[in-house]
């Protein structure tokens, strides 16, 4: 059985399918809650998980009716089809309660890609240590951090990012394809994947683009979206911009081709999450930025105990790049930044600090060390 409930989880959960299957000659019958990936590397969707990546207190108690038929569908799934391994991939809230009900049902449960307990909520290593046979991490830190919590079952394996995020085009053919000019500047904005994220943070990228093309005529920007889901929510975002005023005229909008808008890209601004990791692994200098609605961010904050939000700021341990969070995100302060980026001296010095950041994850083969792992957990 194997659950996971949102994009980047089911890409990771994808491409350890394909690594298990690798192992045993395809000798495994998967289950369970899917996206998009996982339906085309043929994993049964028991229910389709696309709808459950939702952010922030208020959306998911709306939603929690959705939560618990998904809960309840799962549990009846397990009792019916009693597999030998469940695998749930990061979405915590959901996860760690579904870990507690198939664990009284006896099966054994894997849990891939760390709840990021480090940064907040750390109570929960209680669960873990009570409901989970095997925790795989894919950050560095962490299994140092689980051992100093009590709980040694602990496998890192390296990031499944490291070595397999990669432009697929050059920066000549992206270009060519959408009619951009590979020889002017190029800014990229990834508002994030979720709708809440594109709602609250496109619009101000938008508007900092526009202030930007305003100073220096020759920007071009490309909006990178995470999946063509994605297009109908920032076409409404941008709509609603041009009302009040008119879109720089070299603004170019794509979906499902974030490397390849990364790679031709002098500089991108960045919504927090995996996203940021990708940036950092293709070498892009970036702004992290992040918005959620006021009520989310007074509640939520004082939870937080890390002093950095972006993943790659996180690895290295130091601010490689800036942040740009909730009140300090704005078009005035974005545009600063990139503009900063911009200058040929920071380029090349975030350059070089982001590369330094990414030997930390490992040399790729993250998900065949987590299919090994879990093929000797099941021996």
């Amino acid at each position: 059985m194997i659950v996971a409930g949102e994009a980047s989880g089911d890409l990771h959960a994808a491409k350890l399918v394909h690594e298990l299957r690798a192992a045993v000659d395809g000798k495994i019958r998967f289950f369970g809650a899917v996206g998009p990936k996982m339906r085309e590397a043929g994993v049964e969707a028991i229910l389709r998980s696309d709808d459950l990546a939702i952010v922030g207190l208020l959306e998911i108690a709306k939603a929690l009716p959705i939560f618990l038929k998904a809960f309840s569908t799962l549990k009846e799934a397990a009792k019916k089809n009693q597999p030998d391994l469940a695998v749930l991939v990061d979405f915590p809230d959901f996860n760690l309660k579904l870990a507690k009900t198939l664990k009284k049902q006896g099966i054994r449960v894997v849990y891939y890609i760390s709840p990021q307990l480090w940064a907040w909520r750390s109570y929960r290593v209680r669960a873990i240590k009570k409901y989970v046979d095997l925790m795989i991490t894919i950050l560095p830190f962490e299994k140092d951090w689980y051992e100093t919590q009590g709980f040694s079952n602990v496998e890192y394996v390296g990031s499944p990012l490291a070595k397999e995020v990669h432009a697929h085009r050059s920066k000549d053919e992206f270009c060519s394809e959408h009619d951009i000019d590979a020889t002017r500047p190029l800014v990229a904005l990834l508002p994030g994947s979720r709708h809440k994220e594109i709602v609250r943070i496109l619009p101000d990228m938008i508007r900092a683009a526009v202030s930007m093309a305003e100073q220096k005529s020759d920007l071009q920007f490309v909006v990178a979206l995470a999946s063509e889901r994605s297009l109908a929510d920032a076409r409404e975002a941008l709509r609603d911009i041009e009302v009040h005023s008119p879109l720089p005229d070299d603004l170019f909008v794509v979906a499902g081709e974030t490397f390849d808008a990364l790679n031709a890209s002098d500089v991108a601004a960045v919504t927090s999450g995996t996203a940021t990791l990708q940036s950092a692994i293709i070498g892009t200098p970036m702004t992290i930025v992040y918005k959620s609605s006021l009520l989310n961010y007074v509640l939520l904050r004082p939870l937080i105990s890390v002093e950095h939000f972006g993943l790659v700021n996180l690895i290295a341990g130091e601010r490689v790049a800036n942040e740009l969070i909730q009140r300090d995100f704005t078009p005035e302060t974005l545009s600063r930044d990139l503009f900063k980026l911009l200058e040929p001296n920071e380029n090349r010095k975030m350059r070089l600090r982001l590369q330094q950041t990414v030997d930390k994850l490992g040399h790729g083969g993250a998900s065949k060390r987590a299919a090994e792992a879990i093929l000797k957990l099941l021996s």
